[in-house]
């Protein structure tokens, strides 16, 4: 079983099914894509400040290495630990992305595949009831006015006014 989040509009209304036209299901596991195709994953995925982030982290590791005149081997092995990095936290700026759009994390779900986690968010949403609107509370007026004492410090009794 795969975790998924599903993000919608930070105004979308519990039970709305227009609110689904925009929402995306994002899977909280390792993404092989952003493993083997860095900053290109990202950049498909329309995430343009971290497909740029990447691709800068990417280049000056590179860069970082020629100059420390690293072997080889160990050069294609922190190439291959960077890889990984960027396929596990892929997933993790694709949601902070979408929550820098409007779209805010709305469930959690599980699923086999991504269709049944979707079946799953979905109707878990369509069968929440909205919430009725609130009339804004209001703070009750003292009838009369609070004695303000000059209090610095926890004990006030302490010290007597002068």
């Amino acid at each position: 079983m795969t975790t998924y989040t599903l993000h919608l509009p930070r105004d979308a209304r519990p039970g709305d099914p227009a609110a689904l036209e925009d929402a995306e299901l994002v899977k909280d596991a390792f993404s092989w894509g952003a493993f083997f195709f860095t900053f290109l994953w990202f950049f498909v995925h329309r995430l343009w400040l971290a497909g740029l982030g990447v691709l800068v982290l990417v280049l000056a590791f590179g860069a970082l290495m020629q100059a420390l005149d690293v072997h080889e081997a160990a050069g294609a092995v922190a190439g291959l630990l960077l890889q990984t990095l960027i396929g596990l936290e892929a997933n993790s700026l694709r949601r902070w992305t979408l929550a820098r759009h409007g779209l805010a994390l709305a469930d959690v779900v599980t699923g086999a595949d991504r269709d049944e986690a979707e079946a799953k968010a979905f109707a878990r949403w369509l069968s929440q009831r909205p919430a009725p609107a609130r009339a804004p509370a209001t703070t009750p007026v003292p009838s009369t006015p609070r004695r303000i004492d000059p209090v610095i410090g926890l004990f006030p009794d302490a010290e007597r006014p002068r």
